[in-house]
């Protein structure tokens, strides 16, 4: 069988790799990505292995890479995906790579630290600017004589200083100027006014344009403010108030010529500064344009040198410490790869003497490969998800490909909600490649996204469904004409208009020559979508539909047990625990289904109302009776159930004690050498250090080619056999019953979709065609509107989803559980991922 039926045959092997070119080899089995690494150091501590140093030096460069990563998004820019896989790098490149990140990441804080500097710098030159200017505008010289006088209006643009004043004042008035955030202007005023008790003159005004805080980087519109004052120790309490609510002080200059001149150089230092700046911006452009173009690069390369060294670690050194032994899990159908790749690592590294793989047999249970493909993949993810199969066991995959859309679409059984789906996903499908849905960061996409061929077959079978149902969005189609003859049935009845008037509803009798004229060709007759008792036909068919396929289904998983009792060569299983299971499923509910057809075929319309009940029957087989009134549906009835009862319950014991006796016995038997009378203790030495018998060699011939699953692999316990056939002979007989029982949901959910449907078109759509004048048709709008989103939250999505957890149950716990154990482990290969690096 192919891989997708059953796992790959994986075995154990190891790999001898000489220590020159034991990297290359490791970086070439990456890049292919075939083999699953085991730790042969498991009580070594991680700062205690060889190449420690190694990895610890990747961890810096990785550190590097972070603050070149950080400095690149604090520039705006964001560093795109690597464009090609680059290969890990050799001892030298790595040693380049790592002294030009730390040269890169040395300029840029040297540069941004500069930066910084100017910032701030010219940031107070500009600040100082503006105090001198809206300063100038306070304290500025009269008019000279002979021009018109100013009016004295009561504002702040006035001079504090009065001329006429001068000759009077005894005391030097002095000045404390600054900036402060507008948010502490009102407490810093406050403040001022009671500590100097109003010895003070304190005037605040915007500053013309908003500025950047350094600390947090905001635009911010500061305010200056422009204190006078009269004494030495008025000033000390000033300044305090001032550096305790952080603000920029600047000195201000006395005399009118000396803030001229002081005006004129800040002028020239902040033209001076800004051309520094300016090239400073372009210089550090420059060094983020080298990070932004090698840095994907590198970190590639450094992830695949740290993973490289992490691996190494798992090895052991042989007893000459002259070369690498790894162990590993590897397809056998790889093993000439694994060869390649390691004749090709030693090529690279200039190694005279070749690396490579050899097998070993082993006692342990494999690992699980089952290889997939985009279509696929979803399928496999479904039954993983219950539990991985184990090693070379069926899987149950490609028969879910089939099964589980068909179970879907069997509660999801409507034309118009299928094609939807079908539509939807056939979308995701034609643009799978598109990067803007596969890179998506809402978790809910990304589940739909990955199980869009799913979905793609669940919307193809629900408009299969929907045909065989009738029924889009819950009214039925005309697709060939009808079955049923109103026409000859008024023909051939006394229907006058009185009659008509007093009954509403008339009855179609069958009976009728020409009222019905056969089958429907291909689903259910539309006329069926008016009748008044349409909901108990429905009920009967999809209740008894629902009944053949759970047990169609139940029992294709028995006989997929079949393949696992012949591949492990347990041919014992196929009489003691196949057989019995299939006598006792068909003896009973087998034979239910053969009453459902049979009592389909035999009884007409003509005799339908003398059709007995299979129900009863059913009952009556169990208790050993027979019913009077119940007539028998063929001669010889009762006998024959009688039978088929003690046939289900003599399969019992069988099944029960079958296997734990075979079992007992081959043990007894003399003829059964135990594994480990197998194995040569004298002419194998163990290849590695500290090596325990048993661990890794340690198996025979047999053991290789079935991966441990030999009868006689370990010493068996027969209390232990018995209780787990004893679980398995009940969880079986009592499933039968209850899983049958819980395929009716099959029927239940179809019934509460087709009925939810109908309720959603009588109570929505519906009422936009009650009235078809120019009103109607513009409520039509906004209730379309409401029927379209009720259809899509409710009947799609809510009801899709029921029906989704349904059929994986179904799956999970009624098909899977008669042949399927999951209780293996996945094959994880060490393989250098493209979509982890990015």
């Amino acid at each position: 069988m192919g891989s997708l039926f059953r796992s790959e045959e994986v075995c154990l092997a190891q790999l001898f790799l000489q220590s020159a070119s034991a990297y290359s080899c490791i970086s070439e089995l990456g890049e292919r990505g075939l083999l699953e690494f085991r730790d042969l150091n498991p009580k070594v501590s991680p700062f205690q292995r060889r190449f420690v140093g190694e990895v610890r030096r990747c961890e810096e460069m990785e550190k590097t890479f972070t603050f070149l990563q950080q400095e690149l998004r604090g520039a705006g820019r964001v560093p795109g995906p690597c464009p090609e896989s680059p290969r890990a790098p050799v001892a030298r490149e790595a040693l380049r790579v790592q002294e030009q990140s730390e040269q890169l990441a040395q300029e840029l804080r040297e540069v941004t630290r500069n930066r910084a500097s100017l910032r701030g710098r010219l940031r107070d030159l500009r600040q100082y600017l503006h105090v001198l200017r809206e300063g100038q505008r306070f304290t500025s010289l009269p008019a000279p004589l002979g021009s018109p006088p100013r009016p004295r209006a009561l504002s702040e643009r006035e001079p504090i200083l009065d001329p006429s004043l001068h000759q009077h004042l005894e005391r030097k008035i002095n000045f404390v100027t600054g900036v402060i955030h507008p948010w502490r202007v009102t407490a810093f005023e406050r403040l001022l006014w009671r500590a100097c008790r109003g010895y003070l003159v304190a005037s605040f005004v915007e500053m013309p344009e908003p500025m950047e805080d350094l600390a947090t980087g905001e635009s911010i519109t500061w305010v200056i403010f422009l204190i006078s004052y009269w004494g030495e120790q008025i000033g000390q309490k000033i300044r305090k108030i001032s550096d305790c609510f952080h603000c920029q002080v600047y000195p201000y200059p006395e005399s009118e010529a000396s803030r001229t001149d002081t005006i004129t150089g800040l002028h020239g230092q902040i033209q001076d500064l800004s051309v520094v700046l300016e090239e400073t911006e372009q210089y550090l452009a420059q060094v983020l344009d080298k990070v932004a173009l090698a840095l994907p690069t590198w970190r590639v390369q450094v992830q695949k040198m740290k993973a490289i060294y992490l691996v190494l670690n798992q090895c052991s050194f042989d007893v000459t410490e002259k070369c690498l032994i790894a162990e590993v899990w590897c397809p056998v159908q790889d093993l000439p790869q694994v060869q390649d790749a390691l004749r090709q690592g030693s090529y690279q590294s200039g190694s005279s003497v070749e690396c490579f793989v050899q097998r070993v047999p082993t006692s342990e249970s494999p690992p699980t490969l089952i290889r997939t493909n985009k279509f696929t993949a979803g399928f496999q993810s479904i039954v993983d998800a219950y539990g991985v199969a184990s090693y070379q066991e069926v899987n149950p995959a490609p028969y879910a490909i089939i099964t589980f859309p068909f179970i879907f679409a069997i509660m999801f059984g409507d034309v118009g909600h299928g094609l939807l789906m079908f539509l939807f996903a056939l979308w995701m499908v034609l643009y799978e490649d598109s990067p803007r849905l596969r890179q998506g960061t809402n978790e809910i996409w990304l589940t739909f996204f990955e199980g869009r061929y799913l979905i793609l077959l669940m919307g193809a079978f629900s408009i299969y469904t929907g045909f065989i149902y009738n029924e889009c969005f819950s009214k039925a189609t005309t697709i060939f004409p009808s079955a049923w003859s109103v026409a000859t049935m008024a023909n051939h009845s006394s229907w006058s208009s009185a009659y008509l008037a007093t009954h509403p509803s008339l009855t179609l009798d069958p009976n009728v020559t020409g009222v019905f004229r056969g089958p429907y060709p291909f689903g259910i007759d539309p006329i069926w979508s008016l009748a008044t008792n349409h909901l108990n036909f429905l009920n009967s068919f999809k209740m008894k539909m629902s009944v053949v396929l759970g047990i169609v289904h139940m029992g294709f998983g028995v006989v997929l047990g079949v393949f696992n009792h012949v591949h492990f060569r347990q041919r014992h299983r196929l009489v003691l625990e196949f057989l019995p299971e299939m006598i006792f499923l068909l003896a009973l509910f087998g034979y239910l289904v053969f009453l459902i057809f049979y009592k389909w075929i035999k009884f007409s319309a003509a005799d339908s109302r003398v059709a007995p009940s299979i129900l009863i029957h059913f009952i009556d087989m169990f208790l050993f009776t027979s019913n009077a009134e119940n007539l028998p549906l063929y001669p010889g009835q009762v006998p024959v159930q009688m039978v088929l009862v003690v046939l289900a319950l003599a399969s019992v014991p069988v099944l029960l004690l079958g296997t734990p006796l075979y079992q007992w016995c081959r043990q007894r038997s003399p003829r059964t050498v135990r594994l480990g009378a197998l194995v040569s203790t004298g002419e194998q030495e163990p290849l590695l250090e500290g090596q325990e018998a048993g661990n890794s060699v340690n198996a025979t011939k047999e053991d290789v080619e079935s991966g441990g699953h030999s009868p006689d692999a370990k010493h068996l316990d027969f209390a232990e056999i018995f209780m787990h056939q004893a679980i398995h002979t009940i969880e079986y007989c009592l499933g039968c019953v209850s899983n049958t029982a819980s395929y009716l949901r099959l029927w239940a959910l179809s019934l509460a979709h087709a009925q939810l449907s109908e309720v959603l078109w009588t109570m929505v759509m519906r009422n936009g065609f009650v009235r078809l004048s120019y009103v109607g048709g513009v409520v039509l709008v906004p209730v379309f509107a409401a029927f379209a989103v009720l259809t899509v939250a409710i009947l799609l999505v809510m009801e899709g989803l029921s029906a989704f957890l349904h059929a994986l149950r179904l799956h999970w716990v009624e098909f899977q559980n008669k042949f399927y154990v999951g209780a293996g482990y996945k094959l994880c290969p060490f393989a250098f991922a493209p979509d982890t690096w990015e």
